[in-house]
């Protein structure tokens, strides 16, 4: 069993102040491969002196420095690809594909989108006789997820590096590996000491201490609404800056002019990939009433197409949920769509066939879904879709705003004046038209409940910058 017992704290890798470990399972069969140790407040007290510290330098650099620096990490993560790519698939269970060529391939999309914005970006606009300056916010706690483990750390990480800030990060313990070769890469590239430091641990034993922290700036999260909110209430009494990317229940509304077969499938995929553990999965699927029941054909054999298994075995396209807890929670909210009435169209509950180990669910669709069920208004995060019949356009938008979420929608449509005008009303902060990927510089992050601030491109580097008026700077000498 491999042995992380060391957290990574001004530059060194160090024991934790209070020993104490934590088995790391592999979800495809459900033993523990490695060993992490966990930490506590007396660790986060010695990482934010190393942080505030390593400012008073690091934030003086200049951005031919930084940009040299990034380029560094570019470089050694490119040497250690293979190694994340391993991690990501043994600690949270995506297959090798997908962590080869998404959850792995969106690091190097941070660090080099980070790159191009740090080149280009002006930190002083001087306008008539004042100046408005961009400065680093200082010292910014991160806490990550598991389910785009390295996606959630290079977002964040690549931008406060930019931006001149100094960082303790905490990934999920559920999935720290990647965070430690992550660890590994910046300590390669010659990140100086105390600007990233790595701390593993629970949220009540490490997340609290930080959220708290008088020596913490920022805190930027990344989970469920509900430690969130506790990570906000436990930043107020330092009014620290506090961005959050939270839960979605995101509504994929199938317009009536959209080609139903080719829209239904791509989003049933969509709703698969990474088994359904994104916050921005199409989780409800919104479709005429008079086309449904053809709607949850097509849906079927979507998902009877999806090929569960072991992560590492060819072919496989979809992998298990993280944990047993996820597997668990998962199984009851399938259960509870039957006994609430949906029509069970595929899948159920139980792991799928010839699969007795790990964390597998069936990939399910439920049809005639209703607005007040309970997997029409909870986050599952597994590969679940609900498909809910409409009786008009308004009524379909009506019904994917009755949500407290508001991270991501989907518009299928035949007519890109007649998706656009949709998209308008969906009260999210990301809408995609007719399949559209994500972009590396357009902001992501949500309204509502799905949290506060935004990541990814430029509008996520400018979250660790403080603005800075300074008047008569255009004025004469005293």
């Amino acid at each position: 069993m491999e042995e992380k017992l060391k957290f990574y704290i001004d530059g060194k890798w160090v024991d934790p102040v209070s020993p104490k470990t934590l088995e790391v399972i592999n979800p495809a069969n459900e033993e523990p491969f490695a060993k992490i140790s966990m930490g506590s407040k007396a660790d986060v007290d010695k990482a934010v002196a190393a942080a505030r510290k390593a400012f008073d330098t690091f934030s003086q650099t200049s951005r031919e420095e930084r940009v040299a620096l990034l380029e560094k990490i570019v470089a050694v993560y490119q040497k250690r690809y293979g190694d994340i790519v391993k991690a990501i698939s043994m600690e949270m269970g995506a297959p090798l594909s997908l962590s080869q060529n998404a959850q792995a391939a969106i690091g190097m999309g941070h660090l080099q989108q980070g790159i191009k914005i740090l080149k280009e970006y002006e930190f002083e606009q001087v306008k008539g006789s004042y100046a408005i300056r961009r400065e680093p916010i200082g010292v910014v706690g991160m806490i990550t997820p598991w389910n785009w483990p390295i996606n959630q750390i290079a977002c964040k990480v690549v931008p406060a590096l930019a931006a001149g800030c100094t960082m303790i990060l905490k990934p999920s313990e559920v999935a720290p590996m990647n965070a430690i070769l992550w660890a590994e890469v910046l300590d390669e590239a010659g990140v100086p000491p105390g600007v990233f430091n790595l701390i593993n641990g629970d949220g009540p034993s490490v997340g609290e201490a930080m959220s708290a922290h008088p020596g913490i700036d920022m805190m930027s999260f990344t989970g469920s609404t509900r430690a969130g909110i506790a990570v906000a209430k436990a930043s107020a009494d330092t009014v620290k800056r506090v961005a959050q990317e939270l839960g979605g229940k995101s509504p994929n509304i199938v317009l009536d002019d959209a080609d139903l077969q080719k829209a239904v499938t791509r989003g049933v995929m969509h709703m698969m990939q990474n088994t359904g553990q994104s916050c921005n999965a199409p989780s409800r699927m919104f479709v005429p009433k008079a086309k449904h029941d053809q709607a949850a054909q097509f849906a079927k054999s979507a998902a009877e197409s999806v090929k569960v298994g072991d992560p590492f075995a060819e072919g496989t396209t979809m992998g298990p949920v993280v944990s047993d807890v996820q597997f668990n929670k998962i199984q009851g909210l399938i259960q509870k769509g039957i006994d609430e009435g949906a029509t069970l169209v595929t899948g159920g509950v139980g792991r799928p066939e010839g699969l007795n180990r790990g964390y597998y669910v069936r990939p399910t669709i439920f049809a005639n879904v209703t607005n007040d069920m309970t997997i029409a208004r909870e986050e599952i995060f597994g590969p679940v879709l609900a498909i809910l019949p409409y009786e008009s356009e308004a009524d379909a938008i009506k019904m994917a705003n009755d949500t407290p979420y508001g991270l991501s929608g989907y518009v299928q449509s035949g007519d890109i004046d007649h998706a656009r005008k949709v998209a308008s009303q969906i009260r999210a902060g990301n809408v995609h038209i007719n399949g559209a990927g994500g972009e590396m510089n357009a902001p992501f992050g949500g309204y509502k409940q799905s949290g506060t601030g935004r990541e990814w491109g430029e509008f996520g580097f400018e979250e660790f910058l403080e603005v800075k008026a300074v008047l008569g700077f255009a004025g004469k000498a005293a």
